[in-house]
């Protein structure tokens, strides 16, 4: 039987330590090293990022503490707060959905057996909310930093404004360090909280993720032929204003970028962009979806031999593009999914993968798309292909795709093995109890 055809149903329950370094041994001929990295040991641990949705403190009530519960705290070297708005005039906003938000984000007061430190929120103090959370879990967590990111799918709308001409590309990035750096917050409806300083030192990083420079975003986001060339002298304005604000507050600022999982894309983005950021995360999932017709993993690691066109993206291809495109490995973070992708009116023949399907299944995060809590809950057939780093459930007419802590272990041991500088989860509610942050962590440790 050859390499490619070498896959097993393994139930996850029946998954140990022992057993999940076999598979990473069974996959180790499989990888393929992308670079010659540096017999030393790297001087700073590979990087841990997991993106934590701030809407759903109110939709799913999923707080800062459940981070901290799960153990996922421990064990990540960053969160990235998604979002921050950016507003019609270019500058750094706070996301309004109806104020609620808002309140969540720096006004809602929290009692002792919701936050981070047992602590009951007083009513005048100048900052409250999810972002006083952040605080605390910082504070419990020294090694732990912290992101904003900006933009997103929904609010990348005016993007390309802010970043199309010198003047709006200054005002834009002095915008996003007073709001979110300097942690100049707005007084609103009365409210206590907020004013000069009130936020500062929460976040030490920013992150951009424009979705998507040159186009592909949401319907209604603003296009620009010149919009990679921008966001390249984005990324130079706000290294020079990171770096400016270290010198005065001595602390170290950290710049990211978010890029998609588009091989074809990745050759548009200007090589002098990787000199600006500290670390750029490709998203490594929704390489297909219910979207498509035909079953197919949307985060596996690499693209199995026979699989047709609409399934045959892939992680590894994904990076390989990035780095023939200029992209330091170093600085290269691989993402990974805490959600599924599935189909409904699917055939048992293969076992559903690669088969053609009625539509898109119901989950719980919308058409299609499923929690990794959620989907390890569900009845049905589970298999693992060890060799391609994919996983699938296949439960009656039922076919989903996502990540476990078994591929999550495969991606590690990519990561590592190619000098790579490490792992992004998005997001954080998806895995409740810090299954895959864990599996993250131990994949990277040496």
């Amino acid at each position: 039987m050859s390499a490619q055809r070498r896959w097993a149903r393994v139930r996850r329950a029946a998954l140990g330590a022992g057993a999940a370094a076999a598979i990473a041994a069974l996959a180790a001929g499989a990888l393929v090293a992308l670079s010659d990295p540096a017999a030393d040991t790297p001087a700073a641990p590979p990087h841990r990022f997991a993106y934590f949705a701030d809407w759903n403190i109110a939709n799913r009530g999923h707080t800062l503490a459940d981070v901290d519960g799960s153990g996922a705290a421990a064990r990540l070297t960053r969160i990235m707060w998604a979002f921050g708005d950016v507003t019609a005039d270019g500058r750094c906003g706070i996301p309004a959905d109806g104020d609620v938000q808002a309140w969540e984000l720096y006004q809602r007061r929290y009692a002792a057996e919701d936050s981070v430190d047992g602590r009951a929120d007083a009513y005048e103090q100048p900052l409250a909310g999810g972002l006083n959370q952040l605080r605390a879990l910082r504070e419990r967590h020294p090694d732990l930093h912290a992101s904003i990111s900006l933009g997103g799918w929904n609010w990348s709308t005016h993007f390309s404004r802010a970043a199309r001409t010198p003047e709006s590309r200054a005002a834009f990035a002095a915008s996003c360090v007073d709001l979110w750096l300097r942690g100049d917050l707005p007084v609103r409806d009365g409210e206590p909280q907020g004013g000069p300083g009130a936020a500062e030192g929460v976040f030490d990083g920013i992150d951009l993720d424009w979705e998507w420079p040159g186009g592909g975003g949401r319907p209604g986001t603003a296009e620009h032929p010149d919009d990679l060339r921008n966001l390249t002298l984005l990324a130079a304005e706000f290294r020079d204003r990171l770096d400016a604000l270290a010198a005065e507050t001595g602390r170290s600022y950290t710049l990211t970028v978010s890029l998609p999982n588009d091989a074809e894309a990745a050759a548009g983005f200007e090589p002098g962009l990787w000199a600006h950021v500290d670390a750029a995360a490709v998203q490594g999932y929704d390489l297909t979806g219910s979207w498509s017709t035909t079953t197919g993993h949307h985060a596996q690691l690499h693209a199995p031999e026979g699989a047709p066109d609409a399934a045959a993206a892939s992680v590894d291809a994904t990076v390989r593009a990035y780095l023939a495109a200029g992209l330091p490995p170093e600085k290269l973070v691989v993402g990974v999914p805490g959600y599924g992708r599935g189909w409904t009116g699917v055939g048992p023949e293969g076992f559903g993968r690669f088969a053609p399907a009625e539509g898109a299944a119901e989950g719980g995060y919308g058409d299609g798309t499923e929690a990794y809590a959620d989907l390890e809950r569900r009845e049905g057939r589970r298999f693992l292909d060890p060799v391609n780093g994919a996983y699938w459930l296949h439960d009656g007419g039922e076919w989903w795709s996502y990540d476990t802590p078994e591929t999550i272990a495969l991606k590690g041991r990519y990561v590592r093995d190619n000098g790579l500088a490490g792992l992004m989860l998005w997001n954080l509610d998806m895995d409740p109890s810090g299954d895959l942050v864990t599996a993250m962590d131990a994949a990277l440790t040496p």
